[in-house]
């Protein structure tokens, strides 16, 4: 539900709002969940997701703004369901990417093929056509979109209808600034029919409350907060609930000038002689690629001496304090799929924490993931490319 406004005063009390667009802004969105999750009213967990969102407006026709976005989302587990924090959380575990293309309107209305599943949140806000007065109330249809393959087995995306009331509220502080704000809540009550899948929703329920913040100067909504609690009644039985909070806002940092930044990396690698490493522009920022970094056999324990090569990433990852890394984890095409997947996320995950000891970033600025075998950079069929494909490669990220 982030995306950019025109704001225009008209007086004290009465505020037009409509959205604006203009070919070539891009912009990027971070956005963090916090959730309780509910197996028949007994904690099952407590989980963290971040949200990465990237946004370009690639066309203007008639008011509606064409948009390409990208959205990334990892997860992490904080505590168990005793409430005990979990032992070694670090950073957050790779869930999945999303693309998307949709056209909004001035209004706030959404047009968007039915195949993509992001954004979540569909025509919200959206603005009725005339003057807004200070504490003025409106509202419109909007609906949810969510991704139930994993959970249920329910391959399209899964719409859930609501109706959400607005009320402009006046001026009020985000992180020591001041800004025009609105409410947006929305209930959810409906019993769906039964769709394809291991499992489906008899009945959803939910109840969501926001303020949502803009930057007049700017002319684009500058953050948003949120509390939640959506309840599923599954065709099995069971009783799944969510509760919690979420928190977004346009994050501000200059573009990463990667061929620089990659060139800057490849003399300190030189300068500090670490053998084995070999750096590159990717679509995410620049990564560098630890080869052949030593494991015991089918194990994510690092052999006696890889920390001394990890102290010296550690030192240059360092001198870029403002963007966040992705630490990703490969093996050779070895043993099964799942087998592969689960030890190149678990190398990841060691080299993450050992970064973290080092204070090179805090865990919620760091993302783990295992990519199994799927991008060797060597012929699997000789010892000499299965080596370097069994590498670790950590990713200063575009954020």
């Amino acid at each position: 539900m982030f995306f950019s406004f025109l704001f225009t005063p008209q007086s004290a009390n009465c505020e037009t709002f409509e959205y604006k667009h203009n070919a070539g802004d891009r912009y990027r969105i971070l956005s963090v969940v916090k959730e309780d999750v509910y197996i028949n009213r007994v904690l099952s967990h407590k989980a963290e997701i971040l949200n990465r969102i990237a946004v370009e407006v690639t066309d203007v026709k008639d008011g509606k703004g064409r948009h390409k976005a990208v959205f990334q989302t990892s997860e992490r587990v904080i505590y168990d369901s005793t409430g005990r924090e979990q032992q070694g959380v670090t950073g957050f575990q790779w869930a999945r990417e999303y693309n998307s293309v949709f056209e909004r309107d001035k209004l706030g209305y959404l047009t968007i093929d039915p195949k993509y599943f992001m954004p979540v949140v569909r025509n919200v806000p959206v603005f009725p056509e005339r003057d807004l007065k200070l504490l003025e109330r409106w509202s419109a249809e909007g609906h949810e979109i969510h991704d139930f393959r994993d959970a249920f087995g329910i391959e399209e995306p899964y719409r859930i209808p609501f109706n959400a009331n607005y009320q402009f509220i006046g001026d009020l502080p985000w992180k020591e600034k001041i800004y025009p704000a609105f409410s947006v809540n929305y209930r959810m009550e409906s019993r769906p029919p039964s769709v394809r899948g291991r499992l489906w929703p008899k009945r959803i329920s939910g109840l969501f409350n926001q303020v949502v913040y803009w930057d007049r100067e700017l002319g684009m909504e500058v953050a948003y907060e949120e509390t939640f609690r959506l309840t599923f009644e599954m065709s099995d039985g069971r009783t799944i609930e969510y509760r919690g909070t979420a928190q977004a806002e346009i994050i501000e940092s200059e573009t990463l000038d990667r061929e620089q930044l990659a060139n800057e990396i490849t003399g300190e690698i030189k300068r500090l002689a670490i053998p084995d490493v070999s750096v590159k522009t990717v679509d995410e920022g620049v990564s560098i690629s630890l080869e052949d970094v030593g494991f015991y056999p089918n194990s994510a324990v690092m052999l006696p001496g890889e920390q001394a090569k990890l102290d010296k990433i550690a030192e240059i990852l360092k001198r870029y304090p403002e963007r966040d890394i992705l630490v990703g984890g490969h093996t050779a095409l070895a043993g099964t799929e799942e087998g592969r997947m689960k030890l190149s996320s678990e190398r990841a995950k060691a080299v993450a924490d050992y970064l973290l000891s080092k204070k090179v970033r805090t865990s919620d600025r760091i993302v783990i993931r295992g990519y199994g075998a799927t991008k060797p950079v060597a012929d699997n069929k000789t010892e000499e490319g299965m080596r370097k494909n069994r590498r670790v490669e950590i990713t200063i990220l575009e954020n």
